[in-house]
């Protein structure tokens, strides 16, 4: 078997008291266990560049390729469970313990590890108090100083199998042992605007003055594409351009500007290649909320410029509503705008019914505070319409016709706003309107030319409506490029790889299909769609596994529900492409009806 050695930062994390949970009630507790890995630790997880190397019926073992990143998956998940904990009795709470670990560990030819890394990771999580993140001390080194939060060193601990004694913190106490502290309290709520950031001017390391006006046209396009996102207060550059060159502390242009939240970064140039480093740091507390890098090699300057600034103006949009959605749970009484954040961050999370309901509830609440919100109208109708197309419900008429409805009030109310007509866009697709459909969203594109979504719908309505499936790859292959880490990437590269099938490329859509599947196993029609190729590849096994999944997420799926839902074929050949897709569903169990 062939094996490698690399150092990984390794983070294990279980569930404390398992066996107590399950004793008490073994069928709800396996279910709430799914619904928290599907909702909460596979979108955290990808969302900081993990991968899970094995899970158990309570346990999960994730390498990163940072200790920072393995820490902020770990608190985010933490807070999750607190919010998901606190309306429960202390009986029925699930609460995890996390180790994290950087070290060398051994990677065998099937993707497992093993060695001291994860053992000692392993070990933390042993030890570590129920609710709480434990490091190593190789571990804490690298975190220091680079988070917000609050370490307690609590000395030198003999862990089991371990030769050596390892130095343990442990993260957000106030001094106490573990399970003794109060907890620290939430920042107050600042000032500032909502949304409110200024981009500060990129620094320039190495001096090089031939790459000044790269640098400085990142700064400036950067400002230029925030601003042009409704309800984002982002300041000027010419007040921006003032820090320029100078030693800077965040907390004090925050006071200055009375802005939230500021964005720094860095450009190098090392012979052929070029490094962006991008964080987005919270004014108030100067806690570091998301860093991103990019590393390429020198091509065209200009467009290489336009992506990096179209990849990190989608990115940081997707960041700052995590960020006010955090605020707002803290919010004792919270306004319309709190309450479409907390939805936004729960439809940012993913397509699984509960969470869309989750979200759909935070936006009607909203909506009966403030009729008039546009941003939770907009919301309300993606919410709809998302809903409609991946679970096919019995009234989904009724809810498509909501969801227009909806997006129509919106930009009733903002004419301008690119989201509303993206949103109205979704809805001429889902109801076999291409021609509207693509008016829509090109409309979308010309106020927010960063707007990846708008691109996948374009694809999507091209080939349902204008059966010219031919040119969807390339408009799903430019959302990617926008927003190569989107919540919804999974949907498009499903759009894509379902594509492929109507065209009769079946190995091509088996590489969109998998995928998809990979970046979110939680979405029931890519798992269908990846069961009908596999099986027209004659793998039947696999594609008989990838039916029951899609099953066990979607048990009222059905061939004749997927019927309904496509437009009919645009041509023979589709036709007959398609009669093949749904036979193949029905040999490896879906049900007909």
């Amino acid at each position: 078997m062939v094996e490698t050695r690399k150092l990984a930062a390794i983070l294990a994390a279980d569930v404390a008291g398992y066996s107590r949970l399950a004793a008490a009630d073994e069928e709800r507790t396996v279910a709430r266990l799914r619904a928290i890995r599907s909702e909460l630790f596979i979108p955290v997880i990808a969302a900081y560049r993990g991968r899970v190397v094995k899970q158990t019926g309570d346990g999960s073992l994730i390498e990163f390729r940072s200790v920072v990143d393995a820490v902020r998956c770990a608190i985010e998940v933490q807070d999750g469970m607190a919010a998901r904990n606190a309306a429960l009795p202390a009986e029925r709470q699930i609460l995890f313990r996390v180790g994290i670990h950087l070290g060398d560990v051994i990677e065998e030819e099937d993707g497992d590890l093993m060695g001291d890394g994860v053992n000692i990771a392993a070990r933390l999580e042993g030890i570590a108090e129920p609710g709480s993140i434990y490091l190593s001390r190789a571990a804490h080194e690298q975190v220091d100083g680079k988070i917000a939060e609050r370490f307690s060193d609590l000395g030198d601990n003999e862990l089991k199998n371990i030769a050596k004694p390892v130095r343990v913190f442990a993260i957000g106490r106030t001094g106490e042992q573990p399970g003794q502290g109060e907890p620290v309290p939430a920042t107050a709520t600042s000032s500032a605007p909502r949304l409110s950031i200024v981009v500060l001017p990129f620094a320039n390391i190495g001096g090089d003055p031939e790459q000044e006006y790269f640098v400085d046209g990142v700064t400036e396009s950067l400002t230029t594409d925030l601003s042009r996102i409704r309800g984002f207060l982002v300041i000027g550059r010419s007040t921006a351009f003032t820090y320029k060159g100078k030693a800077l502390d965040v907390k004090q242009i925050g006071r200055q500007l009375n802005v939230r939240y500021v964005l720094e970064g860095s450009v190098q140039r090392g012979g052929n290649r070029l490094r962006v480093n991008a964080q987005l740091v919270e004014a108030e507390t100067g806690a570091h909320l998301w860093a991103e890098r990019f590393d390429k090699p020198v091509a065209d300057l200009f467009e290489m410029q336009d992506e990096i600034v179209a990849r990190l103006a989608a990115a940081i949009n997707a960041q700052l509503v995590a960020a006010e959605a955090r605020r707002a749970e803290r919010t004792a009484n919270p306004d319309a705008m709190d309450l479409y954040f907390q939805g936004m961050a729960s439809f940012n999370k993913g397509a699984t019914r509960e969470l869309l309901m989750q979200a759909r509830g935070f936006f009607e609440r909203a909506l009966a505070l403030d009729k008039n919100n546009v941003e939770a109208l907009v919301g309300l109708a993606e919410v709809d319409v998302g809903y409609a197309l991946t679970f096919h419900p019995d009234d989904r008429a009724s809810l498509y016709v909501a969801a227009e409805e909806a997006a129509k009030r919106a930009l009733a109310i903002a004419p301008d706003h690119a989201e509303a007509h993206y949103a109205l866009g979704f809805v001429y697709t889902a109801t076999h309107r291409p021609t509207q459909a693509i008016a829509e969203c090109e409309q979308a594109l010309a106020l927010n030319p960063n707007f990846a979504a708008a691109h996948a719908v374009i694809g999507m309505a091209k080939v349902t409506g204008l059966g010219r499936g031919i040119e969807t790859e390339g408009h799903i292959r430019e959302a990617l490029r926008l927003s190569p880490r989107d919540t919804y990437a999974y949907e498009w590269m499903a759009i894509a790889g379902a594509t492929k099938l109507t065209l009769g490329s079946h190995e091509e859509a088996l590489t969109w299909l998998q995928q998809s599947v990979e970046t979110n196993r939680n979405h029931s029609l890519a798992h269908f769609y990846f069961a009908g190729a596999l099986a027209m590849a004659g793998r039947m096994s696999e594609a008989q596994e990838h039916a029951k999944a899609g099953l066990a997420l979607d048990p009222g799926f059905s061939v004749s529900a997927l019927q309904k839902t496509l437009p009919e074929p645009a041509n023979a050949e589709v036709a007959a492409h398609l009669k093949r897709l749904h036979e193949a569903l029905r040999q490896v169990g879906v049900p007909q009806e």
